[in-house]
């Protein structure tokens, strides 16, 4: 398995250069496929930063198309923040300097060029942004970068005769762009050699659209300790998670007995219930594959360090109360007919927020800085990864009943079908540019299931 080179803005002088570029990548022998990436082929250098420092990122565009690059889970102003409104033309340099003040988590970056987010994305321009602290650092847990803390981006991508290629046409814009093979940090058929001890895991869905469903086959159990917002507040040891596109979680698995063992996914069921699309469900074994899909093998090596130990405790999280919220806000992600009867993608109208599709020149919601609100969020026909720039929030409430285990934490993403209420708290000023809030199945927010606010 391939694992990302790592840029650490302290040994660089809090100073990072990313390069998007074209390349040609053979995920399979002799079978090369023109892809994206920062500083290499395919994909990005992991980028690690400290709490309570400021980071230059110059990034330069040498591709033939303009591009953004979105740090996705980052608490920054909304100018700085990489959206449609950031875009960096063919030729440019855009460097951000960003201030690092949230807490240590396992962040995302990638291309947020509206209408093109989903196949620049699919083509390789992501990567991991890691955000570490002294809090973390004093809970002795696994931290050996690429050896007992591991980062893996998981995404499906479709391949004919070994070759990787951009799937189009109505099923994708209604679907998301899916794949028949799964790759981690870009490797296909993936082997993780790791340590025969406690290993700590930072699982990012890298995909367009596809849900994993993880468990290791076996079915040992392991220990979840952080979402998209940095640690939990303790362990909560579970034997499968989902994972949506642009989900992160960290978990810890002791690897110590030695046996090798593979981390699995169950079939995607994720497909419209209703209107035209919904005898596609009678096909989803045929599409989608039917049973559990290795996702990626670990065989552990002996190790000469002892087995670490599980903290029963991580950090204290400050809450905020739910009677403190100013404002209820719904949001209904609908899926139009447009892209059922053919639109292509970017062409926009197909999906919209609250029946209005995404207009760059149009703010839909204005929030006053530091206020707390509450958001009720649902989705039409399928699930939807709902994504909120700039922010975090934690789930209150799921179909009018407690959350799901899988809905604790801080969080900046979440899966929605049934009614979810989420908390939402708005720190960072949005006054020079707005925030995107979105499905982050791709082609859904790249036909327009996105709007945008202001923090006034």
């Amino acid at each position: 398995m391939r694992v990302p080179p790592l840029l650490d803005a302290r040994k660089e002088g809090q100073s990072l250069s990313l390069q998007v570029q074209t390349g040609d990548t053979e995920f399979f022998p002799g079978r090369a496929s023109q892809t994206l990436g920062y500083n290499g082929s395919y994909l990005g250098p992991t980028l690690r930063v400290n709490r309570g420092d400021e980071v230059e990122i110059a990034v330069t565009n040498t591709l033939k198309e303009d591009t953004t690059v979105h740090w996705h889970g980052l608490l920054i102003p909304a100018e700085l923040d990489g959206s449609p409104h950031e875009l960096i033309l063919p030729g440019a340099t855009w460097r951000p300097r960003l201030p690092i003040r949230q807490p240590a988590g396992t962040l995302f970056y990638h291309s947020h060029a509206h209408g093109r987010t989903g196949a620049q994305v699919y083509s390789g321009l992501a990567g991991l942004f890691l955000v570490t602290d002294d809090e973390e650092r004093a809970l002795g847990l696994p931290s050996e970068y690429g050896v007992d803390d591991l980062p893996l981006v998981l995404q499906d991508r479709q391949f004919e005769d070994g070759r990787l290629v951009l799937p189009e046409g109505m099923m994708t814009n209604m679907l998301g762009r899916r794949g028949n093979t799964t790759l981690v940090n870009g490797t296909p058929n993936a082997i993780a050699r790791i340590p025969g001890r406690l290993v700590r895991l930072r699982l990012v869905n890298g995909s367009n659209a596809r849900i994993f469903d993880l468990s290791f086959a076996d079915q040992r159990s392991f220990h979840w300790i952080a979402s998209e917002g940095g640690l939990l507040e303790e362990p909560i040891e579970v034997r499968s998670l989902t994972l949506a596109p642009g989900e992160r979680v960290e978990v810890l698995v002791d690897f110590s007995n030695g046996r090798p063992v593979a981390l699995q996914t169950a079939p995607d069921t994720n497909l419209p219930m209703m209107g035209p699309l919904a005898r596609v469900r009678d096909f989803g074994a045929e599409i989608f594959g039917a049973g559990h899909e290795v996702v990626l093998r670990f065989e552990p090596i002996a190790s000469d360090r002892g087995t670490a130990v599980v903290p029963v405790r991580l950090i204290a999280r400050q809450r905020v109360n739910a009677s403190q919220a100013k404002r209820r806000r719904r949001f209904v992600l609908t899926m139009g007919m447009g892209g059922m009867m053919g639109g292509r993608i970017g062409s926009g109208g197909t999906m919209a927020i609250n029946g209005r599709p995404f207009d760059m020149d149009r703010i839909d919601e204005r929030v006053v800085l530091g206020d707390t609100e509450i958001w009720e969020v649902s989705g039409e026909m399928m699930f939807h990864p709902m994504h909120i720039h700039g922010v975090q929030f934690e789930v209150l409430s799921r179909n009018g009943g407690k959350p799901m285990t899988r809905d604790a934490g801080a969080r900046d993403t979440v899966l929605v079908r049934e009614p979810v209420e989420l908390l939402v708290r708005f720190t960072q000023p949005a006054v020079k540019a707005p925030f995107m809030y979105h499905c982050h199945i791709l082609e859904h927010e790249d036909n327009g299931m996105m709007g945008q606010f202001v923090t006034t």
